[in-house]
């Protein structure tokens, strides 16, 4: 890896130009990359497709080009190359030991470098300022009833910044394809800036009666959300730097990651992607499990007392099962181990908060769970994942609306969607079609490959149909 050597006070005020510079200088040989890939392999197959992969919701193909992090089902994901625990060493913080500061996750997964600290500074002043928020955002925003569902709210807010759109302007001027990359650079950076003043807007107008906090120009970009959030912990403050790193970004497949891609694919902005993929994240199978699982457990000890033993934690286990709903919190799309963002919040917790009830409680779990389903025979992983654990951190430093937390991992996504966003401009990929089919072709093509092994393909209710006299 390639390190700036330094940069002095009067570049730190230029770091949009640092990173833009820095990107300006790997794009063409990552575009000649592709280009090579593409010339060279561009027949090799990546695997076979079954029908129960159509069937199964995509799961297991291989059809997408992420270049920010990748997901491995055993070691979990991984940073342009980087582990969890490796970015904790490696990553700028705070102070000396504390956690990853957001700012030089961002720098990693746009460039592939680890930054210095004097360049993570840099971005956080960059980030700074480009957070003001148009008067006609907050507007819109109130607009809405306050019992709306904070991500409405939040998807609402991104969609009324998306008239500042810089990559809109510039389309409209006919700018060249080649050069698509640089305003959606800014886009990005500017999205991702405003996103925790939109989100601190929200919090403060649904729970805290509207009175708000300003941005702390001496603070960095996670511990700047906390504090308009409300919190003033220093333990808080390091907790957000955690989980917004940790939240970024999980390969391209999961459902607000590719929503970002497809929506960007069309060439519609980062605004109107992102927008989108907060949508997806909003559904109860995706990024409001996190919000299901401070939720459910809040119910195990409303029903069983916080001195809950192993086997009334069982037993609740399986009455939640038996009742048709799924233990939140524990099980993955593609991980086949538990979570490593569980694990590191779980290092968090046992460093400062080993007593809290509520973890104590999700220690349990971990151990009673996993037994569980495995004897239920239907899950592939039953290991705990990201959301088994951020509520119980953000509940016991006194964020304790669980209808909110959503909203933290959309912030905290941005910084991976916007990243990829730029790389997909920067590198010229396509527009998204895949193929669909009818339950019809495939039976029809099952058909034809073995005959013998299937009857007569029926048609359709709909060919049935007779024209309307």
């Amino acid at each position: 890896m390639s390190f700036f050597k330094g940069i002095s006070a009067l570049s730190k005020l230029r770091s949009r130009a640092d990173l833009r510079s820095e990107l300006q200088e790997l794009i063409p040989e990552q575009q000649e990359r592709l280009k090579k890939l593409k010339k060279e392999h561009g027949s090799v197959q990546l695997g076979k497709i079954n029908v129960d992969m159509v069937l199964g919701g995509m799961r297991g193909m291989t059809g997408l080009l992420w270049e920010t992090s990748l997901l491995d089902p055993d070691e979990g994901i991984r940073f342009r190359g980087l582990s969890i625990p490796e970015c904790q060493k490696v990553l700028p913080a705070a102070k000396p030991g504390g956690e990853p500061l957001p700012e030089g996750l961002l720098w990693l997964l746009l460039t592939g470098k680890v930054p210095s600290k004097e360049q993570v500074d840099a971005l956080s002043v960059d980030l700074r300022s480009r957070a003001s928020i148009p008067d006609h955002v907050y507007k819109t925003i109130d607009a809405l009833p306050v019992t709306a569902h904070p991500m409405t709210q939040f998807a609402t807010g991104v969609m009324a910044l998306q008239v500042e759109s810089e990559f809109q302007k510039a389309y409209e001027k006919g700018i060249h394809k080649s050069k698509f990359w640089e305003p959606t650079y800014e886009d990005c950076l500017s999205l991702i800036a405003k996103l925790p003043v939109v989100a601190a807007y929200i919090y403060r107008r649904i729970y805290k009666n509207g009175q708000t906090i300003p941005l702390d120009d001496s603070l960095d970009y996670g511990a700047n959300f906390a504090r308009m959030l409300g919190f003033d912990s220093p333990q808080m403050l390091e907790l957000m730097r955690l989980y917004i790193t940790i939240h970024t970004d999980h390969e391209g497949g999961n459902v607000s990651a590719h929503t970002g891609h497809l929506v960007g694919s069309a060439l519609s902005d980062p605004y109107l992607s992102f927008a989108a993929a907060l949508n997806g994240l909003a559904g109860p199978l995706h990024g409001l499990a996190n919000q299901e699982v401070l939720l459910w457990i809040k119910s195990v000890v409303q029903d069983c007392g916080e001195n809950v033993t192993t086997e009334q934690l069982k037993d609740y286990v399986w009455k939640t099962l038996n009742s048709g709903k799924v233990v939140p919190g524990f099980g993955h799309g593609v991980l086949r181990k538990t979570d490593p963002r569980y694990t590191c919040q779980r290092e968090f917790a046992l460093k400062h908060l080993p007593d809290d009830p509520l973890f104590q409680l999700v220690s349990k779990l971990y151990e009673v769970v996993p037994p569980v389903l495995t004897e239920l025979g239907k899950v592939k992983n039953p290991w705990p994942n990201v959301d088994a654990h951020s509520g119980v951190l953000l509940n016991h430093y006194g964020l304790t609306e669980a209808r909110y937390y959503t909203v933290l991992f959309g912030v905290s996504r941005s910084i991976g969607i916007c990243s990829q966003l730029i790389w997909d401009r920067a590198l010229g990929l396509p527009l998204e079609r895949p193929k669909s089919v009818t339950m019809e072709w495939l039976e029809k093509h099952c058909c034809s490959l073995h005959p013998s092994s299937y009857p007569p393909v029926s048609p359709s209710p709909s060919r049935q149909l007779k024209p309307h006299p």
